[in-house]
């Protein structure tokens, strides 16, 4: 059994990480600064092996890994539209934040580091399956980022500190701390709600794509590595499968009991394309992605029919972050004008 600290563990990945590694029989301690609120975690409370440590990660201490054997670092703005409201926030959190997490872990004797990171580090792919070696591109401050902590957490790597990198796909599925920003998820929400999904681009773009409990599968498989050399120094795209977005509305509305349209714009901003390999993962740890697309569009379409989750400013990360800026320039507003509420 071994006492695993998870950073964002109130959040979409980690909501459902933490609740696997105490079913699998370890003792987490769940770091968060909580920005989406506690109810992600809520219903664990209680359990006795379980803590919660409300806790920005720039601001981490060697105390607060007292007794801990592996982290999980998934503490993150996340996704690419979402580090662009606020790029220098974005870096000190994703970048320098989670630098601070593995710097701060090793000092403290832990012995496992996994960094969650993104197959947005490849950008605009230049060729299709795209292994763990090929070059990386990144086109955003949220990749970049990625790929700046990938680089300093691997640099600590050594004998006695064993760093895994694993580069997620596009993640899709339902989640205690729901995300409608996701390609899967958004397009059956809208299915739901519209009876029609807008595929923006022209949908010919590739994204390699993965089920949210997959995710967390892989992060066990690391941990539960017999053999930590075999882990130790690597990066290992995590996914399901490669699929054009196109195809995936498609899939969505066949999927669904319930008459949907798709329609095509041809406009879209966002150029990342990439085609991704999954193979070492399936050598190395015999992981295999388990949850197919088809899979994820039905348990979210039951949650929104029988109300287990629902649209809210909350599962829109760009919009929830929005409106935290906006109430902390508020406030500071307010204590420069002298009026402290």
């Amino acid at each position: 059994m071994e006492t695993v600290l998870v950073t964002g563990a109130g959040g979409y990945i980690g909501s459902v990480l933490v609740r696997e590694l105490l079913d699998a029989g370890h003792k987490v301690v769940a770091m968060d600064r909580f920005y989406f609120g506690e109810e992600p975690l809520v219903d664990l409370v209680g359990n006795d092996r379980l803590s919660l440590c409300k806790q920005d990660v720039r601001d981490a201490t060697e105390a607060d890994f007292a007794g801990v054997t592996a982290v999980c670092d998934l503490a993150a703005l996340s996704n690419d539209p979402s580090g662009e409201i606020d790029p220098e926030l974005t870096i000190a959190i994703n970048h320098k934040g989670r630098a601070h997490i593995a710097n701060v872990s090793k000092r403290a004797g832990v012995k496992r580091y996994i960094l969650a990171s993104s197959c947005s580090v490849y950008g605009t792919g230049v060729s299709r399956d795209l292994d763990e070696t090929a070059p990386t591109a990144p086109l955003t401050t949220y990749a970049a980022c990625n790929l700046n902590a990938e680089e300093d957490a691997l640099r600590l790597s050594d004998a006695d500190f064993s760093v895994t990198v694993l580069r997620n796909a596009t993640v899709f599925g339902l989640s205690r701390r729901m995300r409608f920003d996701l390609a899967v998820n958004i397009m059956t929400l809208h299915a739901a709600e519209k009876g029609e999904i807008t595929v923006m681009g022209g949908g010919r773009q590739w994204r390699p794509l993965v089920h949210v409990h997959d995710v967390a599968r892989a992060f066990l498989s690391v941990l539960e590595a017999s053999d930590p050399a075999t882990v130790n120094g690597e990066i290992f795209n995590v996914g399901l499968t490669n699929m054009q977005v196109r195809s995936l509305a498609y899939i969505v509305r066949e999927t669904l009991p319930i008459q949907v349209n798709v329609k095509i714009a041809p406009d879209d901003p966002d150029k990342r394309d990439y085609h991704v390999s999954f193979e070492k993962a399936k050598k190395v740890l015999g992981y295999h992605a388990k949850s197919s697309i088809e899979d994820g569009v039905r348990e979210i379409y039951e949650a929104l029919k029988y109300a287990e989750v629902e649209h809210t400013p909350k599962t829109v990360t760009v919009q929830w972050y929005k409106t935290i800026l906006e109430a902390k320039k508020l406030v500071s507003e307010i204590e420069l004008d002298g009026r402290i509420l």
